[in-house]
């Protein structure tokens, strides 16, 4: 039974749970104690609590110094203020001096107006700096195609630690040097390129400053944009229509799936196609392969491939399971490849004069794009990819008002999409869509009631089971690297019963992928986004994969069978071990 205590908070009585800290009770007090290195991950139980900023400073009676309101356990009878001038002005010294070590470029920053050092700044009415002297001045680290490190800006708030050690367990960021010489980065602070780094962005996603960042790709979409000569087609991944609403204004969750077709029109792309249709491919490919291995005593179980930061998770971290993931490539590849062959005959377009642009709510895309391993005949199938965030800005620099856009449809070909292919989006999402189609191609009869619940969920760690013709499938779904380290060790050593494992890098799946809107301390907006998606997939006319008739027309007049020679060619891949870093 949980125990409660009293405290009062500037003369205010609540009553609490014994193991809050005073930030948590003010919290529940309706107070404001403002934090900046603070983090508090409900769903993933997690908090990042090491008071390091000393932004959130409370005076509590009867104790001679101040307390940092986010690492300070209560009492039952404790007296709090968060008022008091003893309490701003620590509040203040401690933001001047993080100011006073930290780049002055807000106006060219890739986080100005969305930098929370910024914003605290402005909260604290702080406009000048009393302290002066010497000030780190670290390499910008620009060596990887997702990431970009600028140590000058980290405020070593930790965060980023957390994401990537206790969340992921990548292990890649830890604290190095000592006193004015302490930064964040990777062991031997090497550039992030040669580390062990999956990309995943969930540290640039919590990161308060621009100490991390995606690389920026705005500009090359641009240039294609611009050119001449160059026939750009651009994709949206299923996350995007749930989430970019909200850098406009709107309410999370918000399905925006028209407008952002219109808008990536008024930018000028002269084909606007859908993810979801390469998401359909996939289901196509990945259900084919899992029967296949299901009936032909092939390496069991199938793990899905659709997350590029997760595929060089195990290429680093489990590197003699490569063979266990599914061969196939992911959908925005598929869908690359796809443009650039199937497309591109149609259209009677040399292939070298195609760009392919992929919107994506996942930073680990960008690298995923530059794989020579993913490309055809030495050519990339993705040119650029750029965020939901990058789409955001470049939205607001053309001027569109997208609130306001009428809705469009996504052209075609390329363009059609079912339910299933929605639902990529969320965790669980990418086994239940292929699920559909398994049942009906190996039972022969019509699934008429499409969702499984039993595979939706926000568990960091879940399982299911699904009758398939007499035999029973057992699924397991992951997401979050750190969740699926237990999936993998479990295969590792043999103990694992699973048929299919669906892994998604990112807590609750693309939704919360490290591109998208910042959203990092407000749990409920994941889930709105969730509960958009499914929202989306049953209003969909289709919802299988295998019903889409623009996919039934490419397997028809160009790839032939799922998983057969030429559809192997184009859309499989394979996976090399990495060395861990």
């Amino acid at each position: 039974m949980k125990e409660y205590v009293k405290v009062t908070i500037n003369d205010k009585e609540v009553k609490v749970p014994r193991e809050y800290t005073i930030l948590n009770a003010a919290v529940e007090a309706g107070i404001k104690i403002p934090t900046l290195c603070h983090l508090d991950l409900h769903d993933l139980k997690m908090v990042n609590r090491t008071a390091s900023c000393r932004v959130c400073m409370v005076e509590v009676e009867n104790r001679p110094n101040l307390a940092p309101a986010c690492a300070t356990p209560i009492n039952d009878g404790m007296v709090i203020r968060t008022d008091t001038i003893r309490s701003i002005k620590a509040r203040r010294v401690a933001v001047e001096l993080l100011l006073s070590n930290h780049p002055t470029d807000c106006l060219i920053c890739q986080r100005n107006l969305r930098c929370e050092l910024q914003a605290l700044a402005q909260e604290l009415n702080i406009r000048e700096i009393h302290y002066s002297g010497k000030r780190n001045k670290y390499h910008l680290d620009t060596s990887s195609q997702a990431v970009i490190k600028n140590q000058d800006k980290c405020i070593l708030c930790r965060r980023c630690e957390t994401a990537c050690n206790e969340i992921q367990t990548c292990g890649i960021l830890s604290a190095l040097n000592r006193g004015f010489e302490t930064v964040v980065g990777p062991a031997f602070n090497l550039p992030m390129v040669e580390t062990s780094c999956t990309y995943c962005g969930q540290c640039v996603a919590v990161c308060p400053t621009a100490a991390l960042t995606e690389v920026n790709h705005t500009r090359k979409v641009w240039e294609a944009l611009h050119h001449p000569d160059k026939y750009v087609i651009v994709q949206a991944a299923p996350a995007i229509r749930v989430a970019l609403g909200e850098l406009f204004g709107m309410e999370a969750g918000t399905i925006v799936t028209g407008k952002l077709a219109a808008a990536l029109r008024k930018l000028g792309f002269d084909q606007v196609c859908d993810t979801e249709f390469g998401a359909d491919v996939t289901i196509m490919e990945e259900a084919k392969e899992l029967i296949h291995r299901l009936e032909n005593g092939g390496r069991l179980p199938m793990l899905t491939s659709c997350c590029p930061a997760w595929v060089s998770f195990i290429e680093h971290q489990f590197p003699e399971l490569v063979d266990v993931p599914s061969t196939c490539k992911s959908p925005h590849i598929m869908f690359g490849t796809l443009a650039k062959t199937y497309l591109a005959e149609k259209l009677g377009i040399d292939p070298k004069n195609i760009v392919v642009v992929s919107v994506m709510p996942c930073v680990a895309k960008k690298a995923e794009a530059a794989r020579t391993e993913l490309s055809i005949d030495d050519q990339d199938n993705v040119d650029v990819v750029i965020t939901t965030r990058e789409l955001g800005d470049m939205l607001k620099e053309a001027g569109i008002d997208f609130d306001k856009l009428a809705d469009e449809e996504f052209d075609r070909p390329l363009g059609e999409s079912t339910g299933a292919a929605t639902i990529f989006g969320t965790t669980g999402g990418v086994i239940e869509a292929a699920m559909r189609t398994a049942y009906e191609w190996i039972t022969g009869k019509e699934l008429e009631k499409v969702e499984f619940h039993q595979l939706r969920g926000m568990e960091g760690l879940r399982e299911a089971t699904v009758p398939l013709d007499g035999q029973q499938i057992k699924i397991g779904i992951a997401h979050g690297l750190g969740n699926a380290r237990q999936l993998l060790e479990d295969i590792r050593s043999g103990k694992s019963q699973y048929h299919a494992i669906e892994i998604m890098a990112c807590p609750g799946g693309c939704i919360g992928g490290g591109g998208q809107p910042y959203h990092y301390g407000n749990d409920e907006i994941v889930k709105k986004r969730q509960q958009a998606i499914y929202k989306e997939d049953e209003r969909k006319t289709i919802r299988k994969s295998h019903l889409n008739s623009e996919v039934i027309k490419l397997y028809e007049e160009y790839l032939g069978e799922p998983y057969g020679e030429l559809a192997h060619k184009l859309l499989h891949t394979s996976f090399t071990p990495k060395e861990r870093i």
